[in-house]
């Protein structure tokens, strides 16, 4: 622990850091496997789904198989997905392209993730787990002993941390939550997670993993533009063709659309603005005449591990292991994770209640990677893997033709494995690169940052310490600045990071910039002519600030728990 402080402490058999899908299987299968142990979920958002974002269509195996009777009991606004639709996009035009049997959606659904997670969280309390949301986990408790470094829990709870650093009034020194086993679900790019692959050199033998940014905005619509069922994709225009990405668009529910734009964090152009290209996205006339007429009611962003297969880390240590996302479960070709995340939660928790009924409960559940190895999950991870790597290879055009080639005539078993670069090293220099102009907002189909953030219901605690930290401030000038001209201003989808001075002024002109709100707001690095301003005010915590930095300079790190965005249950 960072510092000798008296904690209350709490004991438990099993711990599941994050109220996400595959934090919420695990505790299910855990109560099925082994009614008698403790589990404890804790999750940082204010309610379980909170912070919960994505598409989405869910394909409902591994819910198939955790709860086989669900569609008799299901989640809210649970579509069952009818259409099908991969587009090719060109500024003015849409070609259907043929759908890839990866994103054939026949018997999936279309659904709100942050309703499912909270549908899962009331299924998990009826089975026994206990669930503290708005419990931020924020330090890991490891301890020295014969065997090595164990994991014994972590320290959640933390509050009352003045800007200062010291301890105001309502300071509540958090509580200490241990366990014989910890389960790591934090999503992608947690921050303990990140802090236990340095620790146990986790990534070690391993491709970088690879992320992209998702944004996303829930739609009302008129009844007569609304097809339920509806699942349309895309990909090209408005990106240039060295940068991966594209587009969703599903109907769901009644008259509610989710639209949403994914960008590559690998990208090259420190100039791009993912997203102002969302904005742009939306006025494709294919797109617009989709939208006119309705209403955005609600808007996320969160990143998104893509590096699959050839990036997947050790999963276990000593006293705990990843499950979910914070490991990189996703299917970038099916454009899917939740399926997958839920259920390395499940053969998680199966090895751990097997471990439970011992008498020797070792410390490293070996058990959980080679059952999971032997699952679907391996089997369809491992023959999508060379897929998204084509596209950094090859870029748009040679990337689809790779894939044609991997699906249809290698079918998955190529034989050589492509690996991944690190996002963080992707950045031409700015004055390499072409600047981008965007259009302005028009405030009915596109938009600026700060209304969006609004529609996040972000909030903060305005005195507490900025949870966005840079290690070296003196490093920002030389490098974000000289070299780049401030690209955190511009992949930031919240106006957090805002570059301010008469040279930044200057420089700046005519290109995104972030947005001030003023409140809370610190200057962090720079000079009298370019410096730094972090708005943490405004974060829904999606975390490229971390993965994109240069020079990794920028730590994310947890708020007071119940910090950040609180999604509305149709996202």
């Amino acid at each position: 622990m960072s510092e000798a402080e008296q904690r209350e402490a709490m004991e438990f058999d099993v711990l599941i850091v994050g109220g996400g899908p595959a934090g919420l299987a695990a505790a299910i299968r855990l109560k099925q496997a082994a009614p008698d142990a403790t589990v404890c979920l804790v999750e940082k958002g204010s309610e379980i789904g909170a912070h919960i974002l994505s598409g989405a269509v869910v394909e409902p195996r591994a819910l198939d198989e955790l709860l086989p009777d669900w569609r008799e009991d299901p989640p809210a606004l649970a579509t069952p997905a009818t259409d099908d639709r991969f587009m090719l996009l060109t500024e003015t035009k849409a070609y259907k392209l043929p759908t890839p049997p990866q994103m054939n959606n026949h018997g999936n659904y279309i659904v709100s993730l942050g309703n499912v997670c909270r549908w899962l969280g009331a299924k998990a309390e009826a089975l026994g787990v206990e669930i503290y949301p708005g419990f931020a986990a924020s330090e890991t408790i490891v301890e020295e002993g014969p065997g090595g470094a164990t994991v014994k829990g972590v320290i959640a709870g933390v509050a009352g941390i003045l800007k200062d650093g010291t301890k105001g009034q309502n300071y509540e020194p958090g509580m200490e939550l241990r366990a014989t086993y910890t389960l790591f679900a934090e999503g992608c790019r947690g921050s303990l997670t990140k802090q236990l692959f340095e620790r146990y050199k986790l990534r070690e033998g391993v491709a970088p993993q690879t992320f992209a940014l998702g944004m996303k905005e829930l739609w009302e619509i008129p009844k007569e533009r609304h097809t339920p069922g509806l699942v349309w994709h895309s990909t090209g225009w408005p990106l240039a063709s060295d940068t991966y990405g594209g587009s969703w668009l599903y109907m769901l529910g009644e008259n509610l659309v989710s639209i949403g734009f994914v960008i590559g964090l690998d990208y090259p152009n420190p100039w791009l603005s993912p997203f102002d290209e969302f904005q742009r996205f939306k006025t494709h006339p294919e797109v617009r005449k989709m939208l006119e007429g309705g209403k955005r009611i609600a808007y996320g962003a969160r990143a998104l591990n893509e590096g699959g297969f050839q990036a997947i880390p050790k999963l276990v240590f000593p006293g705990g292991m990843l499950i979910g996302d914070t490991a990189g479960f996703l299917n970038v070709p099916k454009i899917k994770g939740t399926h997958t995340s839920m259920k390395s939660g499940m053969v998680a928790a199966e090895a751990v209640a097997a471990a439970l009924a011992g008498e020797a409960r070792p410390p490293v559940l070996e058990a959980y990677p080679e059952a999971l190895s032997k699952s679907w999950v391996w089997t369809e991870l491992q023959g999508v893997r060379n897929i998204r790597p084509g596209f950094a290879k090859y870029g748009l055009w040679g990337g689809l033709v790779n894939a044609a080639l991997d699906t249809y005539l290698f079918r998955g078993k190529a034989p050589w494995t492509w690996g991944h670069h690190a996002d963080n090293e992707t950045l031409k220099k700015a004055s390499e690169a072409k600047r981008i102009v965007y259009p302005k907002p028009d405030g009915k189909l596109t938009f600026d940052r700060l209304s969006s953030v609004f529609l996040s219901n972000t909030n903060h605690e305005e005195d507490q310490p900025a949870h966005l930290k840079l290690r070296d401030p003196g490093r920002w000038k030389g490098v974000n600045w000289d070299q780049f001209r401030s690209p955190e201003s511009r992949y930031c989808p919240a106006a957090v990071y805002e570059a301010v001075g008469p040279e930044a002024e200057r420089e700046l002109k005519g290109t995104p910039d972030a947005e001030a709100t003023g409140e809370g707001a610190e200057v962090e690095a720079g000079d009298a002519g370019a410096r730094l301003v972090i708005n943490a005010q405004n974060c829904v915590h999606c975390k490229t600030c971390d993965i994109k930095d240069p020079s990794q300079n920028i730590d994310w790190t947890t708020p007071e728990g119940g910090g950040g965005p609180n999604y509305i249950g149709g996202m």
